[in-house]
């Protein structure tokens, strides 16, 4: 009996801790983030909402600027989260730490490889709309179910490209 009650105060406990420290838990394999706007997913894509933001070694203003962006919309990846700061990763792969009022919900990609060709129609025999660098970053508009493409835009093309081209979309992803 007292084994038993012994038991139930440690799980308790250990719930109300997990909640007071910010409401992390799982489901399917993917973590979730209680934040004062809902749950959102861990992780999860971005963008950069500033022309400039500096990317720091810890969660919190008295931790040293590792990187400034200086590039506005660029996808990034939220991979943890700590209070008001988000720890990022970007297309290259680099991680630290930005306040969350430097990101915004807007969906980014950018082409990553080779040359990628922007195409009219979500198909593999359709004519060319540009032509785009690798690094170029683009809006993405739409990644419909079960599609090879997402439809994006970038300086007034639109188009498809296919996802394997493009970092800011996870593999079976749905945008609308």
């Amino acid at each position: 009996m007292r084994r038993l009650f012994l038991l139930r105060f440690i799980l308790l406990s250990l719930a109300a801790l997990c909640i007071l420290w910010g409401g992390v838990s799982l489901y399917a394999g993917v973590a979730f983030a209680a934040s004062s706007s809902g749950v959102l997913p861990l992780p999860r894509f971005v963008s950069l909402r500033a022309d400039q933001v500096n990317m720091r070694a810890g969660p919190g203003a008295r931790y040293p600027v590792d990187w400034v962006y200086m590039r506005r919309d660029l996808p990034v990846e939220v991979i943890a989260e700590y209070e008001t700061w988000r720890k990022i990763r970007d297309p290259d792969g680099t991680e630290g730490w930005v306040h969350q009022s430097m990101l915004a919900g807007r969906r980014m990609a950018v082409v990553r490889g080779r040359k990628a060709m922007l195409r009219r129609t979500a198909d593999d025999s359709s004519s060319a709309a540009a032509w785009l660098d690798p690094g170029v970053v683009l809006r993405l508009h739409q990644c419909p179910p079960g599609s090879e493409y997402c439809r994006v835009e970038v300086e007034g093309y639109q188009g498809w490209l296919r996802r394997g081209e493009i970092w800011g979309i996870y593999k079976g992803e749905i945008v609308d």
